[in-house]
């Protein structure tokens, strides 16, 4: 049978055949399903925006307020690769049920916290239950549906897995402008009832095989948290810490070492691995995660510099950082169903290649950022981001977990996830650095030609005198006022220097492109 990237075009429009096509009830519950990842993944984010309410509702400090999005992470990071496991031990039915209620019961519990212990509590568990829902939705579209369909089920779960993160702050923004930040768990109880109930009585896509359980590996279990748990920890704590200057961090990276060696000694030499990590063989599947670890990158990172940008440099609130956020989100959404289209009729590596350039593009942009940068002039750097996601992110998918053999997607798919959201942990580590070290160089720097001698800055000093006579000390207030444009303008040159970074390792990454095998047959069905 003809592939797909050699089919003529009056062939790929060619009526489907009987048993191609996709069941009413079958696309309902899977649809019902990829709401529930929405969740999840939306969860990560949702409270970023509205961290300082959280804070002053629970009487936290602001060391303790950045567990709430910690403790998701971590636990999320965890329980991702799990649950390849625990969907061949379950099935997708009871697997994606649970979940969904536990996420449910979760939520209502953070809702109703009232100290800051009790927040970190429930949303670990929020974020270990509700993880499950996310690699499951993966594995369902790429083995249940058939191979013509992927084209359309493809840009679903790419949609989703980019929007989600990526309107978090705008959801949770609004929700808290408006309600509270309480109603950031509550949103979710009647939606995750409805889902539960309805993956119960709607999903049959496998059957539940119970007596894997027998052999769980509960050594493999502990040295994979041991391992992502506190890697994860590192990434999240290391860049305000002085990385391993800060006991805790030097503690959990020493942890995670240790428990990564014995991870690794323990899946290759067990009968019944808790993650079979012999999938990064298969050529496509391992250098696509390689791909989706480093779009993790930017999706989070991205997500984190924007409204970091717009909160510090332009003072924007929560609400106003989420409307001006919304732009990529936008461009995702229209950007999708194009993607469906062109994977039917062009070679997906190219695809790939195409949208890494339009993301570094418009990273490209955003290094000759100013403090006056604001809607208008983050417009298309942001439709430029969120069409180069979608283009990047969807045949990757496709192309990683597409071509694998069906039973062999359950268990890849929990890996394919872990990749990107620790792409996702590596690129805030590495941004926070970057930004904290940049702006320390630009601050010293400018101090340097901030003197006497300097026409420009005696004038402002000058005009800043004046304008505060007769309001105590005025050449004090004038010089820390100065201070205060050195300091904030040395934070724009640390963005600039930022995005710089990004641009070139955008473009480098397109050669990784090259080393995929051309995918054939991912969107016809195979012959047998």
């Amino acid at each position: 049978m003809a592939d797909a990237t050699t089919a003529p075009p009056s062939m790929m429009n060619a009526p489907a055949v009987p048993d191609e096509r996709i069941p009413p009830r079958r696309l309902f519950a899977f649809l019902i399903m990829v709401f529930g990842m929405f969740m999840s993944i939306l969860d990560i984010q949702i409270v970023s925006a509205s961290l300082a309410e959280i804070q002053a509702g629970l009487s936290a400090s602001s060391s303790e307020v950045s567990w709430v999005q910690t403790s998701y992470l971590i636990a999320e990071v965890i329980a991702i690769p799990l649950s390849g496991f625990l969907s061949r031990a379950f099935g997708t039915r009871l697997l994606f049920a649970i979940s969904a209620a536990g996420f449910t019961i979760a939520s209502f519990l953070c809702g109703f916290a009232t100290t800051i212990e009790q927040m970190i509590l429930w949303r670990a568990i929020q974020g270990f239950l509700g993880a499950g829902m996310i690699p499951t939705v993966f594995a369902s579209a790429y083995t249940v549906f058939p191979r013509a369909k992927f084209y359309i089920v493809g840009p679903i779960i790419g949609l989703v897995a980019t929007l989600a993160p990526t309107v978090g702050p705008t959801v949770g923004g609004i929700i808290t402008d408006w309600l509270s930040w309480h109603w950031l768990f509550f949103i979710n109880i009647v939606p995750g009832i409805g889902i539960t109930v309805g993956v119960l009585a709607l999903v049959d896509f496998d059957q539940p095989n119970f007596k894997l359980l027998e052999r769980f590996d509960w050594w493999g279990l502990i040295f994979m948290a041991g391992f992502l748990g506190s890697l994860e920890y590192v990434l999240e704590e290391g860049p305000q810490y002085e990385w391993l200057q800060d006991t805790s961090v030097a503690a959990c990276a020493t942890i995670c070492a240790v428990s990564a060696i014995a991870f690794f000694w323990r899946v290759l030499t067990v009968d019944e691995p808790i993650v079979d990590i012999r999938t990064f063989g298969d050529r496509n599947f391992g250098i696509g995660c390689l791909i989706s670890f480093c779009v993790g990158i930017g999706l989070y990172g991205l997500t984190y510099m924007y409204p970091r940008y717009l909160a510090e440099v332009r003072g924007y609130s929560a609400l106003m950082i989420g409307e001006t956020m919304f732009v990529s989100g936008a461009a995702m959404f229209l950007t999708a169903p194009i993607v469906g289209r062109l994977m039917q009729r062009i070679d997906m590596r190219l695809i790939i290649a195409i949208g890494l350039v339009i993301f570094a593009l418009g990273s490209f942009q955003m290094t000759w950022i100013t403090r006056d940068y604001d809607f208008y002039e983050l417009l298309v750097p942001q439709i430029l981001r969120g069409v180069g996601m979608m283009f990047a992110m969807v045949p990757t998918n496709t192309i990683s977990l597409g071509t694998l053999a069906p039973e062999r997607v359950k268990n890849a798919s929990g890996l394919f996830n872990l990749t990107r959201n620790l792409g996702g942990a590596v690129g805030l580590a590495v941004i926070n650095s970057v930004l904290n070290q940049r702006t320390d160089l630009h601050i010293a720097r400018l101090h340097e030609r901030v003197t006497w001698g300097n026409a420009t800055a005696t004038e402002t000093l000058n005009m800043f005198t004046q304008r505060l006579q007769g309001m105590g000390d005025a050449s004090l207030m004038a010089m820390k006022q100065l201070s205060q444009i050195v300091h904030r303008q040395a934070v724009v040159m640390g963005f600039g220097d930022a995005f710089l970074m990004l641009t070139v390792f955008y473009f480098g990454l397109t050669v990784m492109v090259a080393f995929l095998n051309k995918p054939a047959g991912v969107l016809s069905e195979p012959g047998h």
